[in-house]
């Protein structure tokens, strides 16, 4: 086995984009490919301009389809994802992958269809359990809430070994039978803390509650802007700045009723702009009630310094007084009295913000994180070669 890898990374969704999956996988390959290897990302027509060390293979533009928000839709799993399977079948051919590295379930369908002689390592960034069902797939709910669990515990197999990205996914596919332990890993998503330093930004405002992410169902939208009321109702200066690349037309009613939307901002903002957003703004918001890994949001907030409040199963490693307020899931009164504290105890948000930031720069460094996936990588055509020789 050569020291420096062929490595085919599957991204069967825009890429780059500024939202949780995507991050992962540039982050990754960027690593990965600054350790000396040949990263290759077969994906999607789909994205902004790549800058980093690894070669960007796309399908075909498909001119009618601009879709960028997550989730399943018909369009991506019978025309899009065989187009990804096809080109990434074309490219093993000519180039020879020791390992294909398959993100989310459709890159581990995409690299089971298209790969049959080099190990495949998933890496499982959700459970579709908690994730099918909060997509609109104009099928009957019940469906849905049986086929999830059935998903995930039957697609892993496909892989030679799984990465998950949190001690919670890797336990519920350990006890579905989804992939036996021993090939089982998990590594945490990292972050770039230092992009987070924003020189010469703004100081925080004293009254900015800041959110960044796409605006599908799970994130917990409408908890967020109920909470915000909430706070808005006790500090009428306080506004809430939403960073986000997702529609904003689905709230707007909401806003309406509830009489905040004078008080609410919507901004587009490249994922650079975002350091200096985030160090302008007085504290962030983590609204999700359920996550099974770890935001990426959550990350950020921590390595730009920002007092956070978070709903409890989304929290993640924050520590409770120490590096962020945790409050219980959809509880939107003490969401809001959380954000009151943060707006009004400059001291404790001071304290919370630098804890943060201390934390993600000791625990969470994507070359931490490349090392590990490049282990496995080596578990993984190890044991194939093995197999392989005993025939």
């Amino acid at each position: 086995m050569s020291d420096r890898l062929r490595v085919a990374m599957v991204a069967a969704c825009p890429f780059p984009w500024p939202r949780g999956t995507p991050i992962r996988i540039e982050r990754i390959a960027d690593a990965v490919a600054r350790r000396g290897h040949a990263v290759h990302v077969v994906t999607y027509h789909l994205g902004e301009p790549a800058a980093g060390p690894y070669t960007v293979h796309r399908i075909r533009d498909v001119s009618a389809y601009r879709r960028t928000a997550p989730g399943p839709t018909l369009r991506k799993l019978f025309q899009l994802d065989p187009m990804v399977a096809g080109l990434l079948r074309r490219l093993h051919h000519e180039i020879g992958f020791h390992v294909v590295h398959a993100h989310h379930y459709e890159g581990l369908l995409v690299a089971s269809h298209a790969v049959r002689d080099a190990p495949i390592v998933y890496d499982a960034h959700t459970l579709l359990t908690s994730e099918l069902p909060t997509y609109p797939l104009h099928m009957p709910r019940r469906w849905v809430r049986a086929l999830s669990p059935w998903l995930d515990r039957h697609l892993p197999r496909r892989a030679d070994r799984v990465i998950a990205v949190s001690e919670i996914i890797a336990n519920a596919l350990s006890s579905a039978g989804a992939t036996p332990p021993e090939r089982l890993h998990v590594i945490q998503n990292g972050v770039e803390w230092q992009r987070f330093a924003a020189d010469g930004a703004a100081a925080p405002d004293g009254r900015t509650v800041i959110f960044t992410g796409n605006l599908a169902p799970y994130q917990g939208v409408d908890f967020m802007l109920e909470a915000f009321a909430r706070l808005y109702a006790r500090r009428p200066d306080a506004r809430l700045l939403i960073v986000t690349d997702s529609a904003f037309e689905p709230f707007e009613a909401l806003t309406r009723r509830l009489g905040v939307r004078a008080a609410v901002g919507v901004r587009r903002a490249a994922f650079a702009e975002q350091p200096a957003l985030l160090a302008g703004a007085t504290a962030a918001i983590n609204p999700r009630i359920r996550c099974d890994g770890i935001p990426q949001k959550l990350l950020n907030y921590m390595a730009a310094g920002m007092p956070i409040a978070s709903f409890e199963s989304s929290a993640g490693p924050l520590r409770h007084e120490v590096t962020g307020l945790r409050v219980p899931d959809g509880d939107t009164a003490a969401m809001a009295g959380a954000l009151e504290r943060l707006l009004t105890d400059r001291a404790l948000a001071r304290s919370l913000g630098d804890a943060a930031r201390e934390q993600a720069r000791r625990e969470f460094s994507w070359d931490q994180v490349a090392c590990r996936v490049e282990q496995v990588y080596r578990l993984a055509i190890q044991e194939l070669q093995k197999v392989s020789g005993e025939r």
